[in-house]
């Protein structure tokens, strides 16, 4: 790309910036704090065991750990091999095990991998100091140690304890400011956790300016209809379980955390688990929107479950046609074991749009249980042509036109002009429901095109209607077809007794090869149904049928 191509996406990107984003930035990285050794407060007595949310191990020996399906031995010093993935070694440093099924008979494993760590990770370099992955163990170590384990003898118990200030110390003078979102809020929650599980004058200075930042983050980052303001529906369900394991902590140490706090967390938490329910596919598994994937954080079940342990009843499953998320731009259709999850809103907050991909007026559908048209999922975040074209319009069921994508996504986290949706309108009409908006996203483009579309879900039927005012050259309406769905015939056949047909008029329809990625680190072979529209026509019109 030229200069002159990178001076305006620069400019559309940086103009949408906090000050804070950008004088934060030079400050984290020039700003090195003081490492200060003082011998750690004492714990804090309770008389609770910390009960941990559902999630899956990932060690698998005393030195092997699998994530984001990639198992691998820890050898040596490897805690910052540049040889390793560096999210890899990011969920290395996470320490989630330690609060996985079973942890207890990985006890041993535990007590000598903290050991290890505390060893090969002295202050304050590599990628265990960096903030977010400190906030994560913080918080690890101080759930496990909650749930009854011990770090050792008399010696490893004072090392263990000094350390964890040592990081609690280090973080709060290295909070992500200049990142905000989901990141600035692990670092409050970290704070918070610290400050509740030791004692004395510094742990209250620890858990005030936790709480207080919490405070500020919660009203902003958790919209009025529930949902998570970077529109994510992974992300969503990782701060769902932040907010049920706070309303946990207060359990464990209630002099800890005012009654108005605690009272504002169950609140919100049950907000969250009814968006997250509307956004949960009925094979149990999140939406693909924006940054998304299964496997990383808990599902609507688990998290539920670990809500109801605490006295917070998720939602009842709704059978309602229509459910508007209108805060955050989502939506959700139904008819009989139909379901349809649409996407009619921004792509996320104007000044933190990191996790968002040009997925604007994209759909994914479900039909008996199963996935059958899917956007392409998210299995990386490193900087490179896979990344890009995840992130990009081609990866997701709607149209992109004259190849650009419809928000001007780059690099890992970067997003330059975006697109904006408006015009949503829903109505009912007896067992069905439709839907229906536009976005300006390709208005940039020399034919200043717009485009409008409309679904409508009855028994046996998805229409989708696709409208593009203005000029363009070419359009191109995609439809991801899952893995497991067979394509023969102008038919998806979910088995052997039955299907679906389609048909696309007026356009050019093909069928090509792509892939599918339901999970970092994992990616299947899928077909998509193309649909190239008549520039002369500038509509179409999508028909799925199938039997009741």
């Amino acid at each position: 790309m030229s200069i002159a191509s990178r001076l305006p996406r620069m400019w559309h990107t940086v103009r949408y910036l906090r000050p804070v984003q950008i004088y934060g930035r030079a400050w984290h990285r020039l700003h090195r704090p003081r490492i200060e050794h003082a011998p750690a407060p004492a714990p804090a007595a309770t008389d609770t065991r910390w009960t941990a949310c559902a999630r899956k191990p990932s060690m698998l020996g005393a030195n092997r750990f699998r994530f984001l399906n990639d198992e691998r031995e820890l050898a040596g010093n490897d805690w910052n091999s540049t040889k390793l993935p560096k999210l890899w070694l990011y969920n290395l440093h996470y320490f989630d095990d330690l609060n996985a099924e079973g942890a207890s008979s990985r006890s041993h494993w535990h007590r000598e991998l903290i050991a290890r760590w505390i060893a090969d990770n002295p202050p304050a370099g590599g990628n265990g100091w960096e903030p977010y992955c400190l906030s994560l163990r913080i918080v690890n170590w101080i759930k496990w140690r909650c749930a009854g384990q011990t770090f050792g003898d008399a010696a490893r118990e004072r090392s263990a304890l000094n350390s964890l200030a040592i990081q609690v110390r280090f973080l709060r003078r290295r909070l992500e400011r200049h990142l905000l979102g989901n990141h600035l809020w692990a670092n409050y929650k970290a704070l918070l956790f610290a400050g509740a599980f030791f004692q004395g004058a510094e742990a209250a200075r620890w858990r005030t300016e936790g709480l207080n930042g919490l405070r500020r983050e919660i009203d902003e980052q958790i919209l009025a209809d529930g949902g998570h303001f970077e529109r994510s529906p992974m992300y969503h369900a990782i701060l769902l379980e932040d907010l049920l394991d706070m309303v946990q902590l207060a359990r464990l140490f209630p002099e800890a955390v005012p009654h108005t706090d605690v009272a504002l967390w169950r609140d919100k938490a049950g907000a969250m688990l009814r968006w997250l329910s509307v956004m949960t596919h009925p094979d149990g598994g999140i939406a693909f929107f924006n940054d998304a994937a299964l496997g990383i954080a808990p599902n609507f079940a688990e998290l539920s479950a670990y809500a109801l342990a605490l006295g917070i009843e998720a939602p009842e499953p709704s059978d309602e046609a229509m459910q508007l998320l209108p805060d955050s731009g989502y939506a959700r259709l139904q008819c009989g074991d139909a379901v349809v999850i649409a996407d009619v809103g921004d792509i996320g907050p104007d000044y933190l749009p990191g996790h968002a991909h040009a997925d604007t007026l994209s759909f994914e559908l479900s039909l008996r249980g199963r996935r059958v048209l899917v956007n392409a999922g998210t299995s990386r975040y490193d900087i490179g042509a896979e990344r890009l074209w995840q992130r990009g319009t081609s990866a997701h069921n709607t149209i992109e036109i004259d190849g650009q994508n419809s928000s001007e996504v780059w690099s890992s986290f970067r997003v330059a002009r975006r697109a904006r949706a408006s015009a949503v309108e829903h109505g009912h009409f007896g067992e069905g429901a439709w839907l229906a908006a536009s976005h300006d996203g390709y208005r940039r483009l020399k034919g200043r095109p717009v485009h409008h579309r409309r679904w409508v879900l009855q028994p046996g039927a998805l229409r989708i209607e696709d409208r593009i005012d203005g000029a363009f050259d070419r359009a191109v309406a995609r439809y991801r077809v899952h893995p497991d769905i067979r394509i023969e015939d102008h038919a998806l056949h979910l088995d052997a007794n039955f299907g679906l047909r389609w048909r696309i008029e007026p356009a050019t329809e093909r069928t090509a090869a792509s892939t599918y990625h339901p999970e970092f680190g994992l990616g299947r072979a899928c077909r998509v149904i193309e649909a190239t529209l008549d520039p002369a026509v500038g509509n179409a019109v999508a028909l799925f049928l199938w039997d009741c």
